[in-house]
């Protein structure tokens, strides 16, 4: 049989208290046919999450690290994962534990039997807890501007939990670097009509206080870029 991979894209920027638990969560992820390849941005991290990272990929030689000399943002860090990833198929993690990994096996079905080509985890269908209010409203609306200008329904345009087959990811040019990734990569594998999919998962928010770094300026950027790119590639 041949060897399928699932290239797990880990954009980290000072996430010292959660990286090495969301990495070896990841690690014992069971996502069979498929095995894993695990490939970690640091985005000019300063909390020591750098220092953790030199030492964990030492340790662990499955998992690659790749360090930005300085922070350049979400989107560019995902850009370099993607540069890196061999699999048929890539999926999005945060290194903040707010996600549990164990969710892809929902995911990664509507794959294997050919029914999507790319599949989203909905918070919203899920059922998730802790909320900043803020974030659940501004969510909720960038959504559904999202499924107006597209025509298609979403429910959870920023979900972290993005599956996409590489060959849909080879087709469209992507040049946000920060928050702004998760609209721009939305529109675009949208507007090539896609065969679209979203999974309830399981969803636990953070406060600011607790290192939440996406703020209400972020919405501005986003619905930009969801009317920018619905008229322009």
């Amino acid at each position: 049989m041949k060897d399928r991979i699932l290239s797990v894209i880990i954009p980290v920027y000072n996430e010292v208290n959660t990286v090495t638990s969301v990495i070896e969560t990841v690690e014992q992820v069971d996502v069979a046919p498929f095995r894993k390849q695990i490939i970690v941005v640091d985005d000019g991290s300063s909390d020591g999450t750098r220092e953790i990272l030199s030492q964990f990929g030492a340790a662990h030689p499955g998992v690659i690290v790749i360090f930005h000399d300085r922070n350049k943002g979400k989107g560019a860090a995902l850009r370099t994962g993607f540069a890196s990833a061999q699999g048929e198929a890539v999926i999005i993690q945060d290194a903040d534990m707010e996600y549990d990994p164990n969710d892809w096996r929902k995911m990664l079905p509507f794959l294997l039997r050919g029914e999507a080509d790319v599949v989203y985890g909905s918070r919203f269908r899920g059922g998730g807890t802790n909320w900043v209010w803020s974030h659940w409203l501004g969510n909720r609306m960038l959504s559904l501007i999202t499924s107006l200008l597209y025509g298609r329904w979403v429910t959870d345009m920023e979900t972290c939990y993005k599956l996409i087959k590489k060959d849909i990811l080879n087709k469209v040019s992507l040049r946000a670097n920060r928050f702004d990734f998760e609209p721009e990569i939305t529109a675009k594998i949208l507007k090539q009509g896609v065969r679209f999919k979203e999974v309830a998962i399981s969803y636990r928010g953070r406060s600011f206080t607790e290192g939440k770094k996406i703020c209400w300026r972020d919405a501005f950027a986003a619905c930009w870029t969801l009317l920018k790119y619905r008229f322009i590639d």
